[in-house]
């Protein structure tokens, strides 16, 4: 078999910082679902310095579901653990996932590679029209949409929803962004639709449902302070023409993705998306 017709169509990357209680119940979902696809998938979970079993969960399953992967690496934030899965994905469209899934895996198909094959970047919006929430604490929504008013002001004009957590790029396009990022934090998204937007790929939101789960790892002061501040430094970044133009990978970068081991349970030619 040729390594084009093995090679995942689809990969889905999930950063995890101590989920191994939660992580149990996606795999279950996502493993239903992405049995029903007609397309060839990968899954890659990326263990950001855990101090929990999450890497001992991740194990067990690759088992007996062949397109399960796990990447470790050290503790360095969601932005860091997103790009180390995006680098090593193979996928000609990488989906990154939050590990709760807090928007249903039926709605997955609204990131198939056959929806919207013109767009570079797609967004799972919680704002766009036909989208609903649930069980959204008040002073949540409140500080999300305050934080995306500043974003829009600042930044990226015309995009409602930037901190949503399921987006699918083009691998090129992923490969292209992730490559530059210089934020490791909460904020990496906005760098990264901030880059996106300045070199001329496009951009869609599509609306999902959301559920509101407990046990976010996102502290509402804590965080909210450090987004705006990686606000700030990308705002900053462009006014120094940072972004203005495509440079080499960064050595340090570089030797970050070489260094990437990426454990795979079975003959990664295994050409069930869902097995």
């Amino acid at each position: 078999m040729s390594a084009s017709a093995t090679r995942p169509q689809l990969s889905i990357v999930i950063p995890a910082y101590n989920e191994a209680r939660r992580l149990p119940e996606s795999f279950a979902r996502l493993h239903d679902e992405l049995q029903r696809q007609n397309y060839l998938t990968e899954v890659i979970v990326v263990d950001d310095g855990s101090e929990d079993s999450t890497a001992a969960v991740v194990r067990a399953w690759m088992g007996r579901w062949h397109a399960l992967r796990l990447i470790e690496i050290p503790h360095g934030g969601k932005g860091g653990a997103v790009r180390a899965g995006a680098l090593a994905a193979q996928g000609a469209w990488i989906v990154l996932a939050d590990a709760d899934f807090s928007m249903p895996v039926q709605e997955l198909a609204r990131f198939s590679p056959s929806e919207f094959p013109d767009t570079d970047i797609l967004i799972a919006s919680r704002e766009a029209p036909g989208a609903r929430r649930f069980g959204e604490p008040f002073y949540r929504h409140v500080m999300g949409r305050a934080f995306n008013f500043a974003v829009r002001a600042l930044l990226i004009p015309g995009v409602d929803d930037t901190q949503c957590g399921f987006k699918r790029l083009r691998r090129d396009v992923a490969l292209d962004l992730f490559l530059h990022q210089t934020i490791s934090g909460w904020g990496f998204d906005v760098e990264l639709l901030y880059v996106a937007r300045l070199r001329g790929y496009t951009i869609r939101e599509t609306p999902v449902s959301w559920y509101y789960k407990s046990g976010s790892k996102v502290h509402p002061l804590r965080d909210t302070f450090s987004m705006g501040r990686d606000v700030v430094r990308v705002w900053r970044n462009a006014r120094a023409s940072r972004y203005s133009r495509r440079v080499l990978p960064h050595p340090t970068l570089a030797s970050e993705v070489a260094a990437v081991t990426v454990e795979v349970s079975v003959n990664p030619d295994a050409a069930s998306a869902g097995e």
